[in-house]
């Protein structure tokens, strides 16, 4: 699909691409630039990249030019490329915000920039954490505007769909105020949460004492500082639009706890547990719903490739799995996950008849 392509910093999303566009073999030859060695040399290693390459002499070969680095880092990097591109080259970033990149890519380099964000990521940077499926059923949105080149954008929807994603086209605007809500604004309150149980008195307890709720709220707060910095600045009229409305619903409720408005309290939790048991979604963004189950196992060395051999000597296949949790010589519990409410009834009847302890997961 695409001869030369440079990937310009290729920690856990830029090498993700990388690794999906070598073990597919879309792309003839993939150059990476990262000013972090340690990445380079893992990138390399890992088959992400052919070669480290000089930013101006990879660009100056490369049919596709993938911008892969902290949106703050996006216009010094165009205005340093933009004289080194050969003549149809296409540009693409994966960055997290949008209205402000377009219009400096555009401005820069024209209409062969087309905007790009991956809705997939994992709480580890660097290459460390890169993954070859890391795209797979995930929504990738692209920006386009009236200025890009149609022949540029379809190269990037043939690229997207060909390393497992689903292509969502949106303006930069409406990119921008969707991610501010679903993306920006947990992040940000994830942050501020732990930070203010760590600054509470006895907050080193609490943070010893943290269990499953606690942590699920707060994942994403270990996401890469520079980078959510500048997510933050470049997005920040929407990410401010977007704690305004959170604002108003936090002093809703706790206008209730004050008055002690019992029915207050529960028509807000039941409102909430309503939407939220109802979205179409998963965590790794726009997926389609897993049917799931819950097996409960015993601690022994197999227990996980008995599960997934009786599956598949079944023809049922597995679409996801977890280890919940697990307690060294007695055993532990594991979430299994199926594309189709047919494939978790077929899985349950099949471990229950082999006498293992499992149930469907609500």
């Amino acid at each position: 699909m695409i001869d030369r392509c440079v990937i310009i910093g290729v920690g856990l999303i830029g090498g993700s691409l990388g690794l999906a566009l070598s073990e597919r073999g879309l792309a003839g030859h993939i150059s990476g630039v990262d000013t972090n060695e340690q990445n380079l040399e893992a990138a390399l290693a890992g088959g992400a990249i052919h070669e480290p390459a000089e930013l101006r002499r990879a660009v100056a070969g490369a049919d596709l030019v993938v911008l892969a680095t902290p949106v703050g880092a996006t216009p010094g990097l165009l205005r340093e490329i933009r004289d080194y591109l050969k003549p149809g080259a296409v540009v693409t970033d994966v960055g997290s915000t949008k209205l402000n990149v377009v219009e400096q890519a555009e401005a820069a380099i024209g209409g062969r920039f087309v905007g790009g964000h991956p809705m997939a990521g994992a709480e580890t940077a660097g290459f460390a954490g890169a993954d070859p499926y890391l795209f797979e059923n995930a929504f990738y949105l692209l920006t386009p505007t009236p200025r890009t080149d149609p022949a540029a954008l379809g190269l990037m929807r043939r690229l997207v769909e060909a390393v497992g994603a689903h292509v969502m086209e949106m303006s930069p605007e409406q990119h921008d105020l969707v991610t501010a809500a679903i993306s920006h604004l947990p992040h940000f309150v994830a942050a501020a949460l732990v930070n203010a149980v760590a600054g509470m008195p006895a907050g080193d307890r609490a943070l010893a004492l943290a269990a499953g709720g606690f942590r699920d709220t707060t994942r994403i707060a270990a996401g890469n500082p520079v980078m959510w910095r500048d997510i933050f600045l470049s997005n920040r009229e929407r990410v401010l639009e977007a704690l305004d409305g959170f604002r108003g619903a936090v002093e809703q409720l706790e206008t209730a706890l004050r008055r002690g408005d019992g029915e207050k309290i529960l028509q807000i939790l039941t409102a909430a547990g309503k939407i939220r048991t109802e979205l179409p979604i998963r965590s790794r963004g726009y997926l389609p719903r897993v049917y799931e189950i819950v097996v409960t196992v015993p601690d022994r060395p197999g227990v996980i490739a008995m599960l997934a051999g009786m599956l598949a000597g079944a023809g049922i296949n597995i679409s996801e799995i977890e280890i919940l949790r697990a307690r060294e010589g007695y055993g532990g519990t594991i979430r299994i996950g199926f594309a189709t409410p047919g494939e978790q009834e077929r899985a349950l009847g099949l471990l229950q008849e082999n006498e293992i302890k499992c149930r469907l997961k609500a």
